[in-house]
């Protein structure tokens, strides 16, 4: 999908000159969308949630999976101007019918799901926690929540991420694909 690469080189050029972190695209490796898409795609019928858009590239991943299976996504994004250059990047792919981008804060949103089914985590690292606690009563059997950085940024996730691996709510792992992945299966 020429939208991909576009946002791959994006990213990498971000990266390459020092763009700061809070304006970088800050999106996930191919080797991760691809993780995430094939979860998505195995999950319960149910809602699919993303927290953390930025431009739109693991959402891409996520429509294709969801388009595949009959579903649609749901993504939230705080920051208006990457939810705007996620909007031109589902346009340009054709995807616009099965993403719904919601702009604001997940946290506030995220009660109003019941059914969640499958739901990516790729937000500022501070409320992982919040939406976690969320999320999992939500869940249906057998839903999966995937959060980003989980080894990338133990440090500042160690506190989540130790009560999901440890919680009798879920089957939870961290799976060491790229820059971590934790991975939780609603029992």
């Amino acid at each position: 999908m020429d939208r991909m690469k576009y946002l791959e080189d994006l990213d990498a050029g971000d990266r390459r000159d020092g763009t700061p972190t809070s304006q970088r695209l800050r999106q996930i490796p191919a080797e991760t969308g691809k993780f995430i898409a094939l979860l998505a795609a195995s999950a319960p019928k149910g809602t699919c949630l993303e927290i953390g858009t930025s431009a739109g590239y693991s959402t891409l991943w996520l429509a294709l999976a969801c388009k595949e299976v009959g579903r649609k996504i749901t993504t939230f994004e705080v920051l208006k101007e990457k939810a705007k250059l996620a909007k031109e990047t589902f346009e340009l792919a054709g995807v616009e019918k099965v993403v719904e981008l919601v702009i604001g804060d997940a946290r506030e949103y995220l009660r109003n799901y019941k059914t969640v089914s499958f739901c990516f985590l790729d937000a500022e690292k501070e409320i992982y926690a919040d939406c976690y606690e969320i999320i999992i009563p939500n869940m249906v059997s057998g839903g999966l929540l995937v959060a980003d950085n989980a080894i990338s940024h133990k440090e500042i996730l160690e506190p989540m991420l130790n009560r999901a691996l440890n919680d009798k709510r879920v089957d939870a792992l961290i799976v060491p694909i790229e820059r971590g992945e934790l991975v939780c299966r609603k029992l």
